[in-house]
């Protein structure tokens, strides 16, 4: 009889379930669904604007005017002008026979870092300034200025500008040098003004070189009497394990400051351009 009532017992608590649930079903109504909007694409801003203000585009436009082509290449020629500058410097103006020279009394004085390469260079540049500034005087009296004022157009400017640069080189140059490479572009008898930049300038990088090592060479001959001294001292005493540097070099030091070396050096080099 127990079994019989506890099943019984589920029985009415199941049916009362089923007819509970029902009975909810009934007196809640279903939730409705809800379409959700599509964003548009593109948001237009309250001003007829597009919302974000930043847009970046990447193309080529062709100039299609003949003064806006004009203008382009001169930019083009601008740019590829200041990245040849460096060179430019070193082999049109004074630059390196100055830099030869300065290595040259460096390594005379067994000194490796001192004075640093940025020094040397920087120093090598003001000089060149300081002697390229008559010649730079003439180019922007005759053809900057005409050109900023537009009073001659820019290809006169630039030849006007080649030549002052030409004539220093010429002054400086040996006339055998800049022979030797009008033979080698068989360019036959040619007046001195007639003869072009590509012919001009490695003569004159040619007769740089060679003076630059001229002055380098002077530069070393008291600096070696000292070395050479300085081991016939230390042979003689018997201190044949010592080497000679450690001793010269302090000497060489000492002589150069008590001569004023650094004067007489950069004097030299200024008047070896004629100033």
């Amino acid at each position: 009889m127990s079994a019989f009532t506890a099943s019984k017992r589920w029985g009415f608590a199941v049916a009362l379930l089923i007819a509970a649930s029902s009975a909810w079903a009934q007196v809640v109504p279903p939730v409705p669904s809800i379409e959700v909007p599509k964003v548009p694409p593109v948001i237009e801003s309250q001003a007829g604007g597009s919302a974000n203000p930043f847009s970046f585009n990447i193309g080529m436009n062709m100039p299609q005017k003949p003064e806006d082509v004009d203008v382009a290449i001169r930019i083009l020629f601008v740019i590829t002008l200041m990245s040849l500058a460096p060179s430019l410097i070193m082999l049109m103006t004074c630059f390196t026979r100055i830099i030869i020279v300065f290595s040259f009394l460096r390594n005379a004085l067994s000194l490796q870092g001192v004075p640093t390469n940025q020094l040397m260079v920087g120093f090598a540049l003001f000089m060149t300034f300081f002697i390229m500034a008559p010649v730079y005087n003439k180019i922007d009296a005759e053809a900057i200025k005409p050109y900023s004022a537009k009073q001659i157009t820019s290809t006169q400017a630039l030849d006007r500008a080649t030549v002052h640069v030409k004539d220093f080189m010429l002054k400086q140059a040996r006339a055998k040098d800049v022979e030797l490479f009008v033979g080698l572009a068989k360019m036959g008898p040619t007046a001195v003004e007639d003869l072009p930049l590509t012919v001009v300038i490695p003569g004159f990088v040619l007769s740089e070189l060679r003076t630059g090592f001229q002055m380098g060479f002077l530069l070393f001959i008291p600096f070696i009497l000292i070395d050479f001294v300085v081991a016939i001292v230390l042979m003689s005493l018997g201190l044949m394990f010592l080497p000679p540097v450690t001793i010269s070099m302090p000497l060489k030091i000492l002589l150069f400051v008590l001569v004023d070396g650094w004067t007489l050096v950069v004097r030299s080099l200024a008047m070896s351009f004629g100033m």
